[in-house]
């Protein structure tokens, strides 16, 4: 599983520029589609491009790139529901290539049957449901440059005298499950406290992709409520919600993360 920044409803202003792509936000709700960076384009050899497309498409294995192609014309598609930094990179990439092509962008309006078509999957990884209840899966409000952010959420509680031993032994399974952000909200009142806890990554880019196995991870904190009187939950009413923080305890690419104001 990737954790960590991401892009769906809104371009990543100011990150990237475009010369052949085009943002296509997702829509959320019934429609669920995905976010699409697409390229209408016209190359001298469609088979070479097509080629050379396939083998930029190598590095990046976890991306879906499909192609609709008429004659020596084909609209580039990238797409899916959470695009992180390396999917805009291999756009970049891809640009790079029509320029060395000197491909020309062909306007929408300009009349296209598809002939053929030409698909490249991702490349398959076991899929596994995760295995414990008390992990949320998250998104998040906009941040820097229209970032959104997928998280782990885990709402508990337990005795005051035991949080930040608790904290701190969160911090260590995080170093261990490739964790590198871990920050929390939190509510404390008599001997007692709430804890809503995230834990995510940073920008996923080419070159510093993180995976996480959420299992691994989740079953090293259900050991943690064996050790300590914990319950997963919040306890108590409204009042007692966390809403004090968020407290940083591991950070990377905060402004993209969380909203400090």
């Amino acid at each position: 599983m990737i954790l960590g920044v991401y892009w769906y409803f809104k371009f990543p202003e100011q990150l990237y520029d475009f010369q052949f792509f085009k943002f296509s936000p997702g829509l959320g709700g019934h429609a669920d589609t995905p976010a699409e960076l697409t390229a209408r384009v016209q190359v001298e050899n469609t088979a070479d491009f097509v080629h050379k497309l396939q083998e930029l498409k190598s590095d990046y294995k976890r991306i879906y790139l499909h192609l609709n192609i008429d004659g020596n014309q084909m609209i580039i598609n990238i797409g899916d529901h959470m695009l992180f930094d390396f999917h805009f990179q291999f756009a970049l990439e891809i640009e790079e290539l029509l320029i060395r092509e000197n491909a020309v962008s062909v306007d929408y309006s300009v009349p296209f049957t598809i002939q053929s078509t030409k698909s490249f999957p991702p490349e398959k990884e076991e899929f596994n449901n995760i295995e414990h209840r008390f992990i949320q899966m998250v998104g998040s409000d906009f941040r820097k440059s229209n970032a959104e952010n997928y998280a782990a959420r885990i709402d508990c509680n337990l005795p005051l005298q035991y949080k930040q031993d608790l904290i701190n032994d969160l911090d260590r399974i995080c170093r261990e499950e490739n964790i590198h952000v871990f920050y929390y909200n939190d509510f404390d009142f008599k001997d007692h406290c709430n804890l809503m806890l995230f834990f995510t990554n940073g920008r996923q880019k080419k070159d510093s992709l993180q995976k996480v196995d959420i299992n691994s991870f989740g079953r090293k904190v259900r050991q943690l409520s064996q050790k300590y009187p914990l319950h997963f939950g919040h306890f108590g009413s409204f009042k007692e919600y966390p809403l004090h923080g968020p407290h940083p305890v591991l950070m990377i690419d905060e402004e993209y993360i969380v909203n400090k104001t």
